[in-house]
């Protein structure tokens, strides 16, 4: 028995098994529901650069669903499974894939600029192990604003309503603010991080009377769309918001990027990645093209008449 417990004792321990194809640990801010869409853009970049989910490639998915609290371990749970490549989506994502590793390459799209928030040095040179896609969301936000006034010149109150759990929150309180002093609008800020603090605000923006809202960019916001829009409807407030998807889900209006190009664009720079191109070799893709989409049956249900000089400019008008 003492013979076969040293022989155990000195028994080598059982090696790891080698991975049959690289893996992507993919770190998403929201929820993986309303994300199916955009998902197909990025598995549509991965395949452009001859990666194909479960054939040569496996991905390991991790979701915060709005708790950006959880992101850190989250991230640090895929480098422990030996993710050859991150991708993160959203601010919160990509500032805890950043905390969590210097050498794991990251492929982060955020919609606000990467050398303010610390991820990368520059937009031509990153340096480091980040590189990705950024579609500079916080600036449109002054944009989105002005559009919104247009669109409903006699409001007297706007709000805007902001997640202070993102790192975007006080650049978009900011940049709006600035807007609003600069059109003369009177503006109120309120502020949302859960599923029942939407509904306070929104019993909030009642008791202010406003009349008009902009819907800051957030990724938990996307993920609450359809929560976002009733309430929008149910209080019969115009409200403007990121992203075409809110205007198709009953939004009035919206101002942003095509998400699912955007997913693409990281997929590509995953898969580059992959091939063994270095993140820091990589500069910082800026998509140039935003959309303007108005919905008009939601616009007849408020009362508003959409300026021709809106209609004019939209991409699409959902009828």
């Amino acid at each position: 028995m003492l013979l076969l417990g040293g022989a155990l004792t000195a028994a080598p321990a059982p090696r790891a098994q080698p991975k049959t194809m690289p893996v992507i640990g993919f770190l998403g801010s929201g929820s993986p529901g309303p994300a199916v869409s955009f998902l197909a853009g990025f598995h549509e970049g991965l395949s452009e650069t001859g990666y194909v989910e479960g054939q040569n490639v496996a991905i390991e998915y991790r979701w915060a669903e709005g708790g950006y609290d959880r992101l850190p371990v989250m991230a640090a749970d895929l480098i422990g499974r030996n993710a050859d490549v991150i991708a993160a989506f959203g601010v919160p994502s990509g500032l805890a894939a950043k905390n969590a590793t210097s050498t794991i390459p990251i492929v982060f799209g955020v919609g606000a600029d990467p050398v303010e928030l610390g991820l990368v040095a520059s937009f031509a040179r990153p340096g480091g192990n980040l590189t990705g896609v950024s579609f500079l969301n916080v600036e449109l936000m002054a944009k989105r604003l002005e559009l919104l006034s247009e669109l409903v010149p006699q409001a007297k109150v706007t709000v805007l309503l902001v997640n202070p759990n993102n790192a975007n929150a006080e650049p978009i309180i900011r940049d709006v603010e600035q807007a609003a002093r600069t059109k003369g609008t009177r503006l109120q800020i309120l502020k949302a991080g859960t599923e029942s603090e939407i509904d306070v605000a929104f019993a909030t923006l009642v008791q202010l009377q406003a009349d008009a809202l902009v819907v800051g960019t957030d990724p938990f916001f996307l993920s609450r769309r359809k929560q976002l829009v009733a309430l929008a409807s149910r209080h019969a407030v115009p409200a403007i918001y990121e992203l075409r998807e809110f205007a198709a889900a009953g939004g009035l209006i919206s101002y942003g990027l095509n998400l699912i190009a955007f997913y693409r664009e990281v997929g590509l720079y995953v898969g580059k990645i992959l091939k063994g191109v270095k993140p820091a070799d990589l500069p910082i893709q800026q998509p140039t093209r935003f959309e303007l989409v108005v919905n008009l049956e939601i616009a007849k249900a408020l009362g508003l008449a959409v300026p021709p000089s809106i209609l004019a400019r939209a991409d699409e008008v959902i009828e």
